[in-house]
């Protein structure tokens, strides 16, 4: 079949029912251990762990597989193995299944993601506009991530084993329907061939890209305080649970409303301001926090956190399908879902590490007092680092407008450049 071009519709589709049945599972994973197979703390954390150092951590590896094999089998391979994780999930009674299957929806994660990624820069290069079509997969991505909890919820009143067992059903049609659809189109991702030889080169990515995921890997770092800092800020603020949903509701609210306009806006003052701007915004966010953290709550407790949120969430808006379309711009031929990957893997690893020292001060932060604003400092220093150094390296990606007509490129290119 002669190659195509990669539709951004269905991978659009994808992103969305991707993270829908991810999200209508796993909020649930931590009830499951802890009720049913009557785990300890620490026991539910390992699992939850291992799921997490499963996906993130083996973004590389998914990266590498992509651009060995192609984006598009990876795409597809990525949803079978989290179909089958989510079939083992469904299985009453036996807690290795269980955790083999808690393992494998990770692993499936980090097959599909970095494959998706890759064709998604594949079907950027051919559109033209003011929205980057990473931005329309945040939006996209972040639906799901409100949609599933619903829709969990909703099909937890018959049993986990019906929640997992439909999450399962959901990642299997979406493989099938990615396969159908994207059969022919380009193989996003995998290496060119030496014609001396005949071997294929193996590519990895340029140093540039290795220091730009290291610098930006503050990026995810700085969010997760979202799920691991804020609640010892509503601690020291007297609120409880129902403040938390409502300020991850605000979080996603703002991504489905504001994306796609600090996407053009982006577009408009450039790359390296955009990323700049986006760092600082995370900066002011946790220095709202150090501000307040000294001071009995005020008249309305929950103000200094939804503006930190609010603060926060912006500059990830900003940063996110800004840089990840750079990335796609800068990566070399050949090393497109390897770079992909090594961002990922570069930020759940800023996660593990940061996480495990910010942890140390956070009980501080739960009352007020001078020592309950050192973590949000610490915090508030960090973003500044790729707000000084991400700009400049972002500087060498070449602009929107500067991508080669696809219709000149020659044939013989699996990603035009």
């Amino acid at each position: 079949m002669t190659a195509r071009t990669t539709p951004l519709p269905p991978l659009l589709g994808a992103q969305l029912v991707f993270n829908t049945g991810f999200y209508a599972v796993v909020p649930f994973l931590a009830v499951v251990l802890r009720d049913d197979f009557a785990l300890g703390g620490a026991a539910v954390g390992l699992v939850l762990g291992l799921r997490t150092f499963a996906q993130q951590g083996m973004f590389l590896v998914g990266g590498l597989l992509v651009d060995r094999l192609g984006a598009r089998t990876l795409v597809v391979l990525g949803c079978a193995v989290r179909t089958t994780g989510f079939a083992l999930l469904a299985v009453p009674g036996d807690l290795w299944l269980f955790v083999v299957g808690v393992v494998a929806t990770g692993l499936g994660g980090a097959m599909f993601s970095p494959a998706l990624e890759s064709l998604v820069a594949h079907a950027d290069r051919g559109r033209s506009g003011r929205t980057t079509a990473f931005a329309l997969l945040s939006v996209v991505g972040e639906t799901g991530a409100v949609l599933g909890p619903l829709l969990g919820a909703l099909l937890l009143g018959w049993g986990f084993a019906a929640v997992a067992g439909g999450g399962a059903v959901i990642f299997a049609v979406t493989g099938v329907v990615l396969a159908v659809v994207l059969a022919g189109v380009p193989q996003a991702g995998r290496p060119d061939v030496d014609r001396a030889d005949g071997a294929a080169r193996r590519v990895l990515p340029t140093a540039p890209l290795v220091l730009l995921a290291a610098v930006c890997s503050v990026n995810l770092l700085a969010y997760n305080q979202l799920y691991l800092g804020l609640p010892y800020e509503l601690d020291r603020a007297g609120l409880g649970v129902g403040a938390l949903a409502g300020l991850f509701a605000l979080a996603s609210a703002m991504t489905v409303a504001l994306q796609l306009p600090l996407a053009r806006l982006a577009r408009r003052v450039g790359t390296p301001a955009a990323v700049r701007t986006g760092y600082l915004l995370m900066t002011a966010g946790f220095g709202v926090l150090a501000l307040a953290a000294p001071a009995p709550p005020p008249a309305l407790p929950w103000l200094p956190a939804a503006v930190a949120v609010g603060l926060l969430s912006l500059g990830h808006l900003l940063v996110t399908p800004t840089t990840l379309e750079a990335v796609g711009l800068l990566a070399p031929p050949g090393a497109l879902g390897a770079s992909y990957g090594l961002m990922a893997t570069a930020g759940g690893v800023a996660v593990l590490l940061g996480n495990t020292g910010l942890g140390l001060l956070y009980p501080d932060a739960a009352t007020p007092g001078p020592a309950a604003a050192a973590v949000w400092c610490v915090l508030a220093v960090l973003p500044l680092v790729p707000a000084v150094v991400a700009p400049r390296l972002l500087r060498t990606a070449p602009g929107p407008h500067a991508r080669p007509d696809p219709r000149t490129t020659p044939r013989t290119q699996e990603i035009p450049r």
